[in-house]
């Protein structure tokens, strides 16, 4: 188990890929938060992985809201302990009947509300928890990218992929900063991987995905959460500022 002893915390943990994360953590022997603006999927996980006899501890949070993200923090530390490990998974990307929202159609609402929960999540969690990590000179951050950070995608609108790009950088600027506090940032790029949210598209557009890629399939959301247990473990522990495409070969950035 190489997170035994951890504490970890998973935003939009509630569901697809952060459930994986959260199921996967728990299982690697860790104390597990889950935060998630669904609280009752994220209660029900939660109470689950409770069940079968892991840590875990549950908070309700719009992450786009700092004061929200720093209760959550705090609500989790106490009943776990200090968390050492970050994921930013947290993100959404609208569609409109399937489609994306043309950049010249788009409501200024939507744009601010997936750079709330895409990017300025990651600042409001990393600023709450990035002194405690200085302070015991021990942290390991991993932040969820996306493929359409690196690439023009037809499929995703413009918030979405300002979003994954920014991302990027934001993890290269604080692996170098945070990097001699003991604090190692990374940065994970999946590609279309089977949840909820690739499956909102119409189905055409997964399959022209799927035929253009080496491996010729979906992700699964255990795939990568495989990647972020490396990354977040003592084996990776000379890995920071990196961006790890988990895409089956797709665009190959």
């Amino acid at each position: 188990m190489r997170h035994l002893r951890r504490v970890v915390m998973v935003t939009g943990g509630a569901g697809g890929i952060g459930a994986a994360l959260a199921e996967r953590y728990a299982r690697d022997g860790a104390a597990v938060g889950i935060v998630d603006a669904n609280e009752a999927a994220g209660a029900a996980l939660a109470q689950r992985l409770t069940d079968a006899g892991s840590r875990v501890h549950f908070a309700a949070a719009d992450v786009g809201d700092f004061s929200a993200c720093e209760s959550a923090c705090r609500a989790i530390e106490t009943a776990l302990g200090p968390i050492d490990t970050l994921v930013n998974n947290a993100g959404i990307s609208p569609k409109h009947a399937g489609k994306p929202m043309p950049f010249w159609q788009m409501d200024p609402a939507e744009w601010n509300r997936v750079m709330d929960v895409n990017l300025n999540s990651v600042f409001n969690f990393c600023r709450v928890l990035t002194p405690g990590m200085v302070e015991r000179r021990f942290g390991r951050i991993v932040s969820m990218s996306s493929v359409a950070g690196r690439a023009y995608l037809d499929i995703v609108a413009a918030h979405y992929s300002t979003t994954k790009a920014a991302l990027i950088g934001m993890t290269r600027h604080l692996a170098g900063e945070l990097g001699p506090h003991g604090i190692t940032v990374n940065a994970i790029a999946p590609g279309r991987i089977d949840t909820p949210l690739v499956r909102g598209v119409a189905r055409e557009a997964n399959e022209k995905i799927v035929r253009a890629e080496p491996l010729q399939r979906l992700g699964a959301p255990d795939e990568v959460a495989s990647t972020c247990l490396f990354l977040t473990s003592d084996e990776a522990a000379f890995v920071t500022g990196q961006v790890i495409d988990v895409a089956g070969g797709w665009l190959m950035t």
